[in-house]
């Protein structure tokens, strides 16, 4: 009997220390951030490419250089250190986008540039970004195949 309230003792200390160094997060603010993150870059993105466009560049050029700045620039921000600062407070607002993609691949390379160009960068630079890749080839090759069929079979 004396163990077992020993025991719901300890238990009782441990869970009091979980809820202490848990951090409290509210949904609310966190969407809010999201949102307002992701719109910003959505944003940015889309002053590029008027600005591109402004320029006389037809829309498919517009667009790539687009990509290709903001990409650039989330590069620099993750060399930077400040990039993983923003995404720290805007989420999956600065996760989602193009600069999210750019950013879970450098953030690798530079971390693990230390051990060596071919275990440390070669091996590692996919380490975030390598799920998104193959299940995006994967998922694609896999609804490219029902389209197939579907248009063979004259329904799509």
């Amino acid at each position: 009997m004396e163990q077992s309230r020993k025991e719901q003792e300890k238990i009782k200390k441990y869970e009091d220390y979980v809820k202490r160094k848990t951090p409290v997060h509210s949904l609310a603010k966190n969407m809010w951030w999201a949102f307002l993150s992701g719109g910003l870059i959505c944003t940015l993105g889309q002053g590029i490419l008027n600005f591109c466009r402004g320029l006389g560049l037809d829309k498919e050029t517009a667009g790539s250089w687009t990509s290709v700045s903001l990409i650039l620039l989330s590069v620099l921000l993750t060399g930077l250190n400040v990039y993983p600062k923003l995404a720290r407070r805007g989420g999956a607002g600065t996760l989602v986008p193009i600069t999210g993609f750019a950013n879970s691949v450098a953030a690798p390379a530079i971390e693990y540039q230390k051990e060596g160009q071919v275990f440390g960068i070669g091996c590692k630079i996919f380490t975030i970004a390598g799920p998104v890749i193959l299940y995006g080839i994967l998922i694609s090759s896999f609804l490219g195949l029902i389209y197939y069929f579907l248009h063979m079979w004259g329904l799509a």
